[in-house]
């Protein structure tokens, strides 16, 4: 269901707030914006899909506080930018979290295995990525546009209770605590302007003049 307008989004909100697992991803822009820009924000419940527009409804996203607070898992892959996006849109950072990307390396998939191949090996479907590199700003969204932001959240649910069964019986989910609970803390995301300096290319072969007056400019 494709959601961009204030009624439907309110609408909405008890059902999210109500599901025992969320799955969660976002679309945005950050090539020509030093924050990323947030366009879509996707949330799949076991039985439902929501695409909810954050460029039509930028100024209503708070209402999503609730859901991203609620006690139900939440399911991302790969998650770090998503948390990221969400906790600057909306104040709140989703909590509790479960990244299928991390919990998958313990299940025996290779590192850092990507969303499609991961839906593939475990469900079997084949994931279009067609999409991958589209321009989320435009308007209005066509529907292979809806249809992909869809699909990068509808097989989480299921994915997430089969990685917790499985690594539930080998005594392994325990292992993958720290890492969530890093993941969902906001301090993880806070940046401190002074210390940006640090990631400039070749930064240590300036002078200590040269390194205050780089870390002023990266401020």
């Amino acid at each position: 269901m494709y959601i961009d307008d204030t009624r439907s989004l309110e609408d909405v909100i008890p059902v999210l707030a109500a599901a025992p697992v969320l799955a969660l991803d976002t679309e945005f822009m950050r090539e020509r914006t030093y924050y990323a820009r947030l366009c879509l924000v996707q949330v799949a419940t076991p039985a439902d899909v929501f695409v909810i527009d954050a460029i039509k409804l930028a100024d209503d996203l708070s209402l999503l506080m609730p859901v991203l607070a609620a006690p139900a898992m939440k399911v991302l892959h790969a998650g770090a930018q998503d948390v990221e996006i969400l906790l600057r849109a909306t104040g709140v950072a989703p909590a509790p979290v479960f990244d299928t990307q991390v919990a998958a390396t313990l299940a025996g998939f290779p590192t850092q295995v990507g969303y499609a191949q991961l839906v593939k090996e475990m469900t079997g479907i084949v994931i279009d990525k067609a999409d991958t590199f589209t321009d989320w700003t435009a308007r209005p969204l066509s529907a292979a546009q809806l249809a992909y932001a869809e699909e990068d959240v509808r097989h989480l649910p299921g994915i997430y209770l089969t990685l917790r069964d499985r690594l539930g019986r080998e005594g392994r989910l325990e292992w993958l605590a720290e890492d969530f609970e890093r993941l969902a803390d906001p301090a993880t995301y806070e940046v401190d302007p002074l210390a940006q300096y640090l990631r400039v290319k070749r930064a240590s072969t300036l002078d200590r003049r040269s390194l205050g007056v780089l870390r002023e400019i990266a401020a």
